[in-house]
């Protein structure tokens, strides 16, 4: 048995070691949010300017049925006015100014909808879909994916609500998804953070997830967590949220298939850069 587990670890450095050999995708996260309003039309065409492979964004369903792009469940954060966002018209939401906060010349920013995020991707990039809504959006996306067509994009969907997962790959079963999950440490003496490669591994394969959005926490993952990962059955990871070159290039080593960051530029150049000279 003994045996048989080296080996295996042994199998999974190789395996690790040659997904790593290929550069992963940069995702822009809630577009160029570094540099522009976060979730608006401005930082999503900044981060394909900036050369990101992908971008990420977060979606809500409106009172009247739309799905919009903004991270929290209200819009106190990004507009200085408190609105609930699922309680909310779109006709009400697009009357908020959301880029003023990061800088005034952002101010005529608007909440986008679903439609006009999706019309930025360019052919071959990935657009990285959240879904905030939980359940009930998924077949409000199935529809605006259907309405979209582009057939010439990569999507990836991700939630951290494992039912929601669930529902997607029912019924859009041809798009990847991505459980997503961050790491605690419990009270205990040895401060153990969870949860454990095992269980994320568990919680894939229960919801039919084509794998797991990690938390970059480096005290978590390491070849041993990748290893325990891939014996579970999970094979496929991404994480979350790096402006750190060196922490990238961690998490590049592992194997990681993305890495989402507010600074697509920094981290793009620099992971290329060392791929180029390694």
């Amino acid at each position: 048995m003994k045996f048989y587990t080296l080996t295996f670890f042994l199998l999974t450095i190789l395996a690790v070691s040659s997904a790593a050999a290929k550069s992963p995708m940069i995702v822009a996260h809630r577009g160029a949010s570094y540099d522009a309003p976060e979730n608006t039309l401005a930082a999503f065409h900044l981060a394909w300017e900036m050369g990101a492979d992908g971008i990420e964004g977060d979606f809500y369903l409106t009172q009247d049925r739309q799905i919009v792009c903004i991270h929290d469940a209200d819009t106190r954060r990004v507009s200085g006015k408190d609105m609930t966002v699922e309680s909310s018209t779109l006709a009400e939401l697009r009357t908020l100014d959301c880029g003023s906060w990061k800088d005034t010349k952002f101010a005529t920013e608007r909440i986008p909808v679903f439609a006009d995020v999706i019309a930025t991707v360019p052919p071959g990039k990935t657009f990285v879909i959240e879904l905030k809504s939980k359940v009930k959006i998924v077949p409000f996306l199935a529809e605006e994916l259907k309405k979209a067509g582009r057939s010439d994009i990569q999507l990836l969907i991700i939630s951290f609500d494992e039912a929601t997962v669930r529902e997607c790959k029912q019924q859009l079963p041809h798009v990847r998804a991505h459980w997503l999950t961050s790491f605690k440490q419990d009270s205990s003496t040895t401060a153990t953070y969870r949860p454990h490669a095992v269980d994320i591994a568990k919680t894939v394969r229960r919801c039919s997830a084509d794998g797991v959005g990690m938390q970059a926490n480096t005290e978590v993952i390491d070849a041993m967590f990748m290893h325990q990962l891939i014996a579970g059955g999970c094979h496929e990871f991404h994480v979350w949220t790096i402006d750190d070159v060196e922490v990238a290039e961690h998490f590049r080593d592992l194997g990681a298939i993305g890495i989402t960051t507010n600074r697509p530029d920094l981290i793009g150049q620099k992971i290329s850069t060392k791929n180029d000279n390694d």
